[in-house]
């Protein structure tokens, strides 16, 4: 059967803008090696594979591929590959599509926004909160000055399936200036889970938007991600679990992929229920081209 591959934007509010993906369909006959090999040769973040067009225990299987890794969750290529099972094997009109993720089961939300553009969104796995770190340490890695760090608020490392770095910043300014320093970089990441950096302020660049953000991906062969779904899942745990805007729930608009000339816009809601802060991260989906894999 021929392997179709579909590429879209994801967390796109215009064609060209947000994070690509390509997803390749009538998977489940491929190897681990030839899914990587085809993540390499795609050269996008991430590359998504569905195992079958038939959905087992609930969900379809998908497995991810960076150009270097296999991962278990990553957020924009659960969006995307959703849209794409939704629009290719269900016709449309299923309001819900659950992935069969090596993470487990995300469920994935189709609803029309008020200006009536349809928009996606998962529901993340609970986060864990895990290691501290220092601000000096985090300065030298970013090339910033320790001052441009929010002291109120801790650099950690988060996790809803993929974990990230939150490093809160002062300023726009700073969240611009951000550069990493490779081998300090490394030195860090080696040692923990968490790969990603991602910085953030209060500032943005559009004015209707409420977070801007950065996300630094060296580790995985990509210096700056344009739209990560993961890492700001992370974010929006961070944002509940220490009280950001000082409320125990968020529903915030993020700008990302500014730097990298692909504008982006997350949607981040998070509420405290009990012991747990549930996630949803949202954005549109926007096809781009479809073809055909050759032997």
């Amino acid at each position: 059967m021929e392997q179709i591959f579909y590429i879209v934007d994801v967390f796109a509010e215009s064609k060209y803008a947000g994070n690509q993906l390509s997803v390749v369909r009538h998977a489940g006959n491929l190897t681990e090696l030839e899914m990587q090999q085809i993540a390499i040769e795609m050269n996008y973040s991430e590359t998504t594979f569905i195992l079958s067009d038939e959905a087992r225990d609930g969900g379809f299987d998908v497995r991810i591929f960076t150009p270097q890794e296999e991962v278990p969750f990553a957020g924009h290529p659960t969006l995307g590959t959703a849209h794409v099972i939704r629009r290719e094997l269900l016709g449309g009109v299923s309001s819900t599509v659950t992935l069969n993720l090596k993470a487990g089961k995300v469920p994935v939300t189709f609803a029309r926004r008020e200006d009536g553009k349809e928009e996606a969104v998962m529901r993340q796995l609970p986060p864990e909160f895990g290691s501290t770190f220092s601000r000096a340490e985090l300065a030298e890695i970013l090339q910033i000055d320790e001052s441009n760090i929010d002291d109120r608020y801790p650099i950690q490392e988060v996790s809803t399936g993929l974990a990230a770095m939150i490093v809160p910043l002062k300023t726009l300014d700073a969240v611009k200036t951000c550069r990493v320093h490779w081998e300090k970089y490394m030195k860090l990441v080696r040692k923990t889970n968490a790969k990603p950096i991602l910085v953030f302020a209060p500032q943005t660049i559009r004015p209707e938007n409420d977070l801007h953000v950065r996300v630094f991906v060296d580790y995985l062969g990509i210096p700056e991600d344009p739209a990560t779904g993961s890492a700001n899942g992370c974010l929006a745990g961070y944002l509940v679990k220490h009280r950001y805007f000082d409320q125990p729930s968020i529903n915030v608009r993020v700008e990302q992929g500014f730097a990298v000339a692909r504008p982006s816009l997350l949607r981040l809601q998070a509420e405290e229920e009990g012991d747990e802060i549930r996630i949803w991260v949202g954005g549109r989906v926007i096809d781009i081209a479809r073809g055909v894999l050759v032997d």
